[in-house]
C-alpha cells in the first residue's frame, strides 16, 4: 500500500495506537477507523480487502457494459478488520461520457460515505427523504433494497444512501446524470461471497474519485 492511513471522515492525520490511547486517533475527530491506501485495481488487491473486511464489499455484478472495477479502499486496521469498504468502478455513461460509481459499505458513525459525498456526517440520515418512497432501488445479497437520495451534496454528483445487511450502503456517482444508472435496478453482490468469480472481474485505471473526497 502507498502512504499512511488516514481519518475517513477528513483525510487528515491520524496516530497509530500507542501509550496513551489503544485506538487510532484524529486529532479533529477523536477514535476513528483508519483509512488505509488506495491501491491500483487488481484482483489481488480486491482479494486482500475481502479477507480483510468485517462489512460487504458491494459490486455491481455482473458490470454494465463497458464498467471496469477502477478501484478500493478501507476504513480499519488489521486488528479490527475493515469496518467500511469502498469500491470504484469507471464506465460509459448513460448520457454519454465517463460515469464513475462508488459503492461504500459501513458500520454506523465511520464517515467514509459522508466524505465521498461530500456532506457533514458521519452518517446519511439526516439528508436522506426518507418521507418520500424510494428514490432508487438495488439488489444487494439477494435482497430488494431502497435507496434515497441524499441532498445537500455537491452539484458535481448523485447520491444515494439506504440500509442493508444492517449496515449503511451509499451509491454516489460522478457526473450527476450518471445518476440514471441507479434507476436500473443494479445487482450488488458482496465480494465475500463471490469465489472464484473475483477473477473474472475486468479492471481499469485508478479512479482519481477513490483518492479524494
Amino acid at each position: 500500500m502507498r502512504g499512511e492511513p488516514s481519518c475517513p471522515k477528513c483525510g487528515g492525520r491520524v496516530r497509530a495506537p500507542g501509550l496513551f490511547a489503544d485506538s487510532w486517533q484524529c486529532d479533529v475527530h477523536g477514535t476513528v477507523h483508519p483509512l488505509q491506501p488506495a491501491v491500483p485495481p487488481s484482483v489481488e488487491a480486491l482479494t486482500v480487502v475481502v479477507k480483510r473486511a468485517r462489512v460487504p464489499v458491494w459490486m455491481p455484478w455482473p458490470l454494465p457494459v463497458g464498467w471496469l472495477f477502477s478501484g478500493i479502499v478501507c476504513a480499519g486496521d488489521d486488528r479490527d478488520g475493515g469496518r467500511a469498504t469502498a469500491v470504484a468502478c469507471s464506465g460509459p455513461g448513460p448520457l454519454g461520457g465517463m460515469g464513475e460509481l462508488l459503492l461504500v459499505a459501513e458500520e454506523l458513525g465511520v464517515g467514509l460515505g459522508a466524505r465521498y459525498a461530500g456532506i457533514d456526517g458521519p452518517d446519511p440520515g439526516p439528508h436522506m427523504r426518507v418521507d418520500q418512497p424510494p428514490h432508487a432501488k438495488v439488489h444487494a445479497a439477494g435482497r430488494p433494497t431502497p435507496l434515497w437520495q441524499v441532498e445537500g451534496v455537491p452539484d458535481d454528483r448523485a447520491v444515494f444512501a439506504g440500509e442493508a445487511l444492517g449496515l449503511w450502503v451509499w451509491a454516489i456517482v460522478w457526473p450527476e446524470q450518471t445518476g440514471l444508472l441507479m434507476y436500473d435496478e443494479l445487482v450488488l453482490t458482496d465480494l465475500r461471497d463471490a469465489g472464484a468469480e473475483i477473477d473474472l472481474l475486468p479492471c481499469g485505471a485508478l479512479s482519481p474519485r477513490i483518492l479524494s473526497s
